[in-house]
């Protein structure tokens, strides 16, 4: 984590660092960079503001920190089929944006460009991201899984953007049991995408 130097004496407790995280990215998530300030940070973890600044320097530090450690980040799996990643890609997809932090992964890309020290983390896991998935595709490629000329960037953009268009129209009443289960509604969207992509003309 970023941080400054702690007093010495008095271990670092893990929980409340867990619970500064969470709690800044509940915040970040309601009130966006605006209302993103250490005091509410500390008032939503429900410790003292000392607390907060004996880990982080400033707020941008600690914004920082909680996107790389609290927020889930999209990784490349390898299953060893095609049908095998993209449900693990797409149940990623669901996790992060209908899971507890979605409210922050869904503002990150609205905002990230105009916060200072956090652009240029969103942009690398963005790239990360975006290179992890289009290599799940291309290992489909390579064994057959899919014909030599589709397209990536569609299937990609079908995928995660049905993933992510799904979370975020879930009623809020039905959001806990699709938070509990999206491996289920995973399964459907990448049936649905394959049939459509490998059904012939």
């Amino acid at each position: 984590m970023s941080e400054t130097p702690s007093a010495a004496g008095r271990p670092r407790d893990p929980a409340v660092d867990r619970r500064i995280v969470r709690a800044a990215l509940d915040v970040f998530g309601d009130n966006g960079w605006a209302g993103f300030a250490m005091e509410v940070v500390a008032r939503r973890a429900g410790v003292g503001k000392a607390s907060v600044y004996l880990r982080w320097a400033g707020k941008e530090a600690l914004l920082t920190d909680a996107l790389t450690t609290g927020l889930l980040q999209v990784s490349d799996v390898d299953t060893g089929s095609l049908d095998g990643d993209l449900v693990e890609l797409a149940t990623q997809m669901l996790d992060l944006y209908a899971g507890p932090t979605s409210r922050a992964a869904l503002r990150l890309p609205l905002e990230a460009a105009t916060i200072p020290g956090v652009a240029e983390h969103y942009e690398a896991m963005r790239t990360a991201q975006t290179l992890a998935a289009r290599a799940i595709v291309r290992r489909g490629i390579d064994r057959g899984e899919l014909p030599a000329g589709a397209s990536i960037t569609l299937l990609l953009d079908t995928l995660v953007g049905g993933a992510m268009m799904h979370a975020m129209s879930t009623p809020p009443d039905m959001r806990a049991a699709l938070a509990q289960d999206t491996a289920a509604h995973a399964r459907r969207l990448v049936d649905f995408l394959l049939h459509a992509v490998t059904a012939p003309a």
